[in-house]
Protein backbone atom coordinates (compact mmCIF):
# COMPACT_ATOMS: atom_id res chain seq x y z
CA UNK A 1 0.00 0.00 0.00
CA UNK A 2 1.32 3.06 -1.18
CA UNK A 3 3.18 5.34 2.04
CA UNK A 4 0.95 2.37 4.61
CA UNK A 5 -2.44 4.91 4.38
CA UNK A 6 -5.61 3.16 5.21
CA UNK A 7 -8.31 4.73 3.46
CA UNK A 8 -11.67 4.49 5.82
CA UNK A 9 -13.96 5.39 3.34
CA UNK A 10 -15.03 1.76 2.98
CA UNK A 11 -15.67 0.46 6.80
CA UNK A 12 -14.54 -3.05 7.39
CA UNK A 13 -17.55 -5.47 7.18
CA UNK A 14 -16.44 -6.83 10.45
CA UNK A 15 -16.66 -6.82 14.40
CA UNK A 16 -15.23 -3.88 16.05
CA UNK A 17 -12.28 -6.08 17.92
CA UNK A 18 -11.33 -7.42 14.62
CA UNK A 19 -10.76 -4.04 12.88
CA UNK A 20 -7.38 -3.11 15.11
CA UNK A 21 -5.56 -6.87 14.26
CA UNK A 22 -6.65 -5.98 10.45
CA UNK A 23 -5.64 -2.52 10.26
CA UNK A 24 -2.24 -3.98 12.25
CA UNK A 25 -2.20 -6.94 9.37
CA UNK A 26 -2.31 -4.03 6.21
CA UNK A 27 0.23 -2.04 7.58
CA UNK A 28 2.94 -4.62 8.57
CA UNK A 29 3.41 -7.23 5.86
CA UNK A 30 3.65 -7.01 1.89
CA UNK A 31 2.84 -10.43 1.03
CA UNK A 32 0.93 -10.74 -2.06
CA UNK A 33 -1.39 -13.07 -0.50
CA UNK A 34 -2.00 -13.05 3.16
CA UNK A 35 -4.37 -15.10 5.44
CA UNK A 36 -5.36 -13.32 9.09
CA UNK A 37 -7.25 -15.10 12.09
CA UNK A 38 -9.79 -13.19 13.46
CA UNK A 39 -11.92 -13.37 16.17
CA UNK A 40 -14.88 -14.20 12.77
CA UNK A 41 -12.87 -16.49 11.04
CA UNK A 42 -9.97 -16.87 8.48
CA UNK A 43 -9.78 -13.52 6.10
CA UNK A 44 -7.62 -13.39 3.19
CA UNK A 45 -5.68 -9.80 2.25
CA UNK A 46 -5.05 -9.62 -1.22
CA UNK A 47 -2.56 -7.43 -2.84
CA UNK A 48 -1.72 -6.13 -6.18
CA UNK A 49 0.52 -3.59 -7.09
CA UNK A 50 3.48 -6.33 -8.67
CA UNK A 51 5.88 -4.73 -10.90
CA UNK A 52 7.03 -8.15 -12.73
CA UNK A 53 3.23 -8.42 -13.84
CA UNK A 54 3.90 -5.44 -16.15
CA UNK A 55 6.73 -7.21 -17.98
CA UNK A 56 5.23 -10.53 -18.24
CA UNK A 57 1.96 -8.71 -19.53
CA UNK A 58 4.39 -6.76 -22.05
CA UNK A 59 6.15 -9.68 -23.21
CA UNK A 60 2.89 -11.84 -23.77
CA UNK A 61 1.09 -9.00 -25.74
CA UNK A 62 3.93 -9.17 -28.18
CA UNK A 63 4.18 -12.59 -28.64
CA UNK A 64 -0.07 -12.32 -29.39
CA UNK A 65 1.03 -9.81 -31.76
CA UNK A 66 3.80 -11.84 -33.21
CA UNK A 67 1.87 -15.42 -33.64
CA UNK A 68 -1.28 -13.30 -34.68
CA UNK A 69 -2.75 -14.93 -31.49
CA UNK A 70 -5.55 -12.82 -30.64
CA UNK A 71 -6.68 -14.62 -27.86
CA UNK A 72 -3.77 -14.65 -26.01
CA UNK A 73 -3.51 -11.13 -25.64
CA UNK A 74 -2.89 -9.93 -21.75
CA UNK A 75 -5.85 -8.45 -19.69
CA UNK A 76 -4.80 -4.00 -20.05
CA UNK A 77 -2.03 -4.08 -17.40
CA UNK A 78 -3.06 -1.43 -14.19
CA UNK A 79 -1.69 -0.11 -11.12
CA UNK A 80 -2.39 -1.80 -7.59
CA UNK A 81 -5.21 0.41 -7.33
CA UNK A 82 -6.80 -0.52 -10.92
CA UNK A 83 -6.52 -4.09 -10.29
CA UNK A 84 -8.55 -4.00 -6.81
CA UNK A 85 -11.32 -2.05 -8.96
CA UNK A 86 -11.14 -4.88 -11.59
CA UNK A 87 -11.62 -7.25 -8.88
CA UNK A 88 -14.35 -5.78 -7.35
CA UNK A 89 -15.96 -4.87 -10.41
CA UNK A 90 -16.01 -8.26 -12.19
CA UNK A 91 -16.32 -9.56 -8.29
CA UNK A 92 -20.17 -7.65 -9.03
CA UNK A 93 -20.81 -8.96 -12.07
CA UNK A 94 -20.70 -12.38 -10.83
CA UNK A 95 -22.50 -12.11 -7.86
CA UNK A 96 -25.09 -10.04 -9.72
CA UNK A 97 -25.79 -13.61 -11.84
CA UNK A 98 -25.73 -15.32 -8.71
CA UNK A 99 -22.78 -17.17 -9.14
CA UNK A 100 -20.81 -18.04 -5.67
CA UNK A 101 -17.51 -15.52 -5.07
CA UNK A 102 -15.66 -14.68 -1.90
CA UNK A 103 -17.21 -11.78 0.57
CA UNK A 104 -15.71 -8.58 -0.07
CA UNK A 105 -14.96 -7.53 3.92
CA UNK A 106 -12.98 -4.51 3.46
CA UNK A 107 -10.72 -2.32 0.14
CA UNK A 108 -7.61 -0.22 0.93
CA UNK A 109 -5.42 0.54 -2.13
CA UNK A 110 -4.18 -1.87 -3.23
CA UNK A 111 -5.38 -4.71 -1.15
CA UNK A 112 -8.67 -5.86 -1.08
CA UNK A 113 -9.89 -8.34 2.55
CA UNK A 114 -11.77 -11.44 1.36
CA UNK A 115 -13.66 -14.14 3.41
CA UNK A 116 -12.36 -17.10 3.38
CA UNK A 117 -14.19 -19.73 0.71
CA UNK A 118 -14.83 -23.58 1.30
CA UNK A 119 -11.66 -25.31 -0.22
CA UNK A 120 -10.88 -24.84 -3.46
CA UNK A 121 -11.29 -27.00 -5.95
CA UNK A 122 -7.30 -27.65 -5.96
CA UNK A 123 -7.32 -28.94 -2.50
CA UNK A 124 -10.62 -31.07 -3.15
CA UNK A 125 -8.42 -32.97 -5.85
CA UNK A 126 -5.50 -33.62 -4.11
CA UNK A 127 -7.51 -35.20 -1.14
CA UNK A 128 -9.64 -37.30 -3.80
CA UNK A 129 -6.95 -38.51 -5.89
CA UNK A 130 -5.93 -41.37 -3.75
CA UNK A 131 -9.27 -42.01 -1.43
CA UNK A 132 -11.46 -41.47 -4.35
CA UNK A 133 -10.50 -41.39 -8.15
CA UNK A 134 -13.93 -41.83 -9.53
CA UNK A 135 -15.33 -38.88 -7.74
CA UNK A 136 -11.94 -37.38 -8.49
CA UNK A 137 -12.31 -37.47 -12.21
CA UNK A 138 -16.08 -36.48 -11.74
CA UNK A 139 -15.41 -32.89 -10.26
CA UNK A 140 -12.88 -32.24 -12.96
CA UNK A 141 -16.49 -32.61 -15.19
CA UNK A 142 -18.62 -30.79 -12.82
CA UNK A 143 -16.40 -28.15 -13.19
CA UNK A 144 -16.29 -27.71 -17.01
CA UNK A 145 -20.34 -28.37 -16.52
CA UNK A 146 -20.07 -25.48 -14.30
CA UNK A 147 -18.15 -23.07 -16.45
CA UNK A 148 -20.70 -23.53 -19.20
CA UNK A 149 -23.38 -22.17 -17.22
CA UNK A 150 -21.54 -19.33 -16.63
CA UNK A 151 -20.68 -18.81 -20.16
CA UNK A 152 -24.29 -19.25 -20.89
CA UNK A 153 -24.90 -16.31 -18.43
CA UNK A 154 -22.98 -14.22 -20.26
CA UNK A 155 -20.26 -14.59 -18.20
CA UNK A 156 -16.24 -15.53 -18.73
CA UNK A 157 -14.39 -15.99 -15.50
CA UNK A 158 -10.09 -15.27 -17.33
CA UNK A 159 -8.30 -18.09 -15.45
CA UNK A 160 -10.66 -21.36 -14.19
CA UNK A 161 -7.87 -23.16 -12.39
CA UNK A 162 -8.34 -25.13 -9.77
CA UNK A 163 -7.10 -23.36 -7.17
CA UNK A 164 -9.07 -20.19 -8.32
CA UNK A 165 -12.08 -22.05 -7.92
CA UNK A 166 -14.59 -23.94 -5.58
CA UNK A 167 -17.98 -25.60 -4.70
CA UNK A 168 -20.31 -24.12 -2.74
CA UNK A 169 -23.92 -25.71 -1.89
CA UNK A 170 -23.65 -27.46 -5.44
CA UNK A 171 -22.25 -24.67 -7.28
CA UNK A 172 -18.94 -23.89 -8.53
CA UNK A 173 -17.35 -20.61 -7.09
CA UNK A 174 -14.90 -18.52 -8.47
CA UNK A 175 -11.82 -16.12 -7.09
CA UNK A 176 -9.05 -14.08 -8.22
CA UNK A 177 -10.33 -12.05 -10.35
CA UNK A 178 -6.97 -10.56 -11.99
CA UNK A 179 -7.83 -11.48 -15.76
CA UNK A 180 -10.71 -9.25 -18.10
CA UNK A 181 -9.61 -11.32 -21.33
CA UNK A 182 -12.87 -9.62 -22.78
CA UNK A 183 -12.06 -5.86 -22.79
CA UNK A 184 -9.61 -7.00 -25.38
CA UNK A 185 -11.32 -9.37 -27.09
CA UNK A 186 -14.89 -10.63 -28.24
CA UNK A 187 -16.61 -12.58 -25.10
CA UNK A 188 -17.21 -15.79 -27.40
CA UNK A 189 -13.42 -15.72 -27.99
CA UNK A 190 -12.89 -15.14 -24.10
CA UNK A 191 -15.32 -17.46 -23.03
CA UNK A 192 -13.39 -20.47 -26.04
CA UNK A 193 -10.13 -19.37 -23.86
CA UNK A 194 -11.86 -19.98 -20.78
CA UNK A 195 -12.38 -23.49 -21.74
CA UNK A 196 -9.05 -24.69 -23.42
CA UNK A 197 -7.47 -23.33 -20.23
CA UNK A 198 -9.61 -25.55 -17.55
CA UNK A 199 -8.55 -28.49 -20.35
CA UNK A 200 -5.15 -27.68 -19.66
CA UNK A 201 -5.37 -28.10 -15.64
CA UNK A 202 -8.16 -31.14 -16.47
CA UNK A 203 -6.48 -33.30 -19.12
CA UNK A 204 -3.03 -33.42 -16.99
CA UNK A 205 -5.02 -34.59 -13.52
CA UNK A 206 -7.57 -36.50 -15.17
CA UNK A 207 -7.15 -40.35 -13.73
CA UNK A 208 -9.11 -41.61 -16.72
CA UNK A 209 -8.27 -39.33 -18.82
CA UNK A 210 -9.64 -39.51 -22.07
CA UNK A 211 -13.02 -40.51 -20.56
CA UNK A 212 -12.60 -37.30 -18.48
CA UNK A 213 -11.84 -35.41 -21.62
CA UNK A 214 -15.10 -36.45 -23.29
CA UNK A 215 -17.55 -36.17 -20.56
CA UNK A 216 -16.37 -32.84 -19.82
CA UNK A 217 -16.39 -31.67 -23.25
CA UNK A 218 -20.16 -32.72 -23.68
CA UNK A 219 -21.05 -31.34 -20.06
CA UNK A 220 -19.69 -28.08 -21.29
CA UNK A 221 -21.05 -27.58 -24.60
CA UNK A 222 -24.77 -28.89 -23.48
CA UNK A 223 -24.69 -24.91 -22.10
CA UNK A 224 -21.87 -23.17 -23.85
CA UNK A 225 -23.06 -20.30 -26.31
CA UNK A 226 -22.85 -21.43 -29.66
CA UNK A 227 -20.34 -18.98 -30.14
CA UNK A 228 -17.95 -20.05 -27.82
CA UNK A 229 -18.16 -22.98 -29.42
CA UNK A 230 -17.52 -21.78 -32.87
CA UNK A 231 -14.45 -19.58 -31.52
CA UNK A 232 -13.18 -22.74 -30.01
CA UNK A 233 -13.02 -24.51 -33.11
CA UNK A 234 -11.32 -21.73 -34.72
CA UNK A 235 -8.67 -21.11 -31.53
CA UNK A 236 -8.27 -24.99 -31.51
CA UNK A 237 -7.09 -24.82 -35.33
CA UNK A 238 -4.15 -22.48 -34.47
CA UNK A 239 -3.32 -24.04 -31.69
CA UNK A 240 -3.16 -27.06 -33.56
CA UNK A 241 -0.55 -25.31 -36.32
CA UNK A 242 2.28 -25.53 -32.93
CA UNK A 243 1.47 -29.23 -32.24
CA UNK A 244 4.26 -30.93 -34.25
CA UNK A 245 6.87 -28.81 -32.65
CA UNK A 246 5.47 -29.13 -28.99
CA UNK A 247 6.35 -32.67 -29.44
CA UNK A 248 9.39 -32.11 -30.72
CA UNK A 249 10.52 -30.01 -27.88
CA UNK A 250 8.97 -32.58 -25.75
CA UNK A 251 11.51 -35.28 -26.67
CA UNK A 252 14.33 -33.31 -25.37
CA UNK A 253 12.46 -32.01 -22.32
CA UNK A 254 8.96 -32.23 -21.20
CA UNK A 255 7.56 -29.62 -18.86
CA UNK A 256 4.36 -29.90 -17.33
CA UNK A 257 3.38 -26.35 -19.28
CA UNK A 258 4.76 -28.24 -22.44
CA UNK A 259 2.49 -31.58 -21.72
CA UNK A 260 -0.36 -29.90 -20.37
CA UNK A 261 -0.77 -27.78 -23.54
CA UNK A 262 0.16 -31.13 -26.04
CA UNK A 263 -2.51 -33.38 -23.99
CA UNK A 264 -5.36 -30.37 -23.74
CA UNK A 265 -5.03 -28.97 -27.62
CA UNK A 266 -4.52 -32.36 -29.22
CA UNK A 267 -7.40 -33.64 -27.69
CA UNK A 268 -9.64 -30.42 -29.11
CA UNK A 269 -7.94 -31.18 -32.21
CA UNK A 270 -9.90 -34.09 -32.40
CA UNK A 271 -13.37 -32.59 -31.55
CA UNK A 272 -12.68 -29.94 -34.20
CA UNK A 273 -11.01 -32.27 -37.08
CA UNK A 274 -9.88 -30.82 -40.14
Amino acid sequence: MADDVIDMRSGPNLPAEDIAPLLAALVSDRARVQVVSLSCGTVWIKRHGDKSRRAIVAVQAALASVLRLSFMRPSPAETGEGMVSRDLRRMARFAGSNIPTAAILYTCGNAIVLSDIAPTVERRLRELKEHDPAAHDDLLVFCSAELGHLHRAGLCHGRPFPRDIFVNDGRLGYIDFEEEPEAVMPLATAQARDLWLLFLQLSDRAIARAQVQDRAYAAWVTSAPQAAIVELHAMTRQLGRFLWLARLIGRIHMGRDLRQFILATAYLTTVFPG
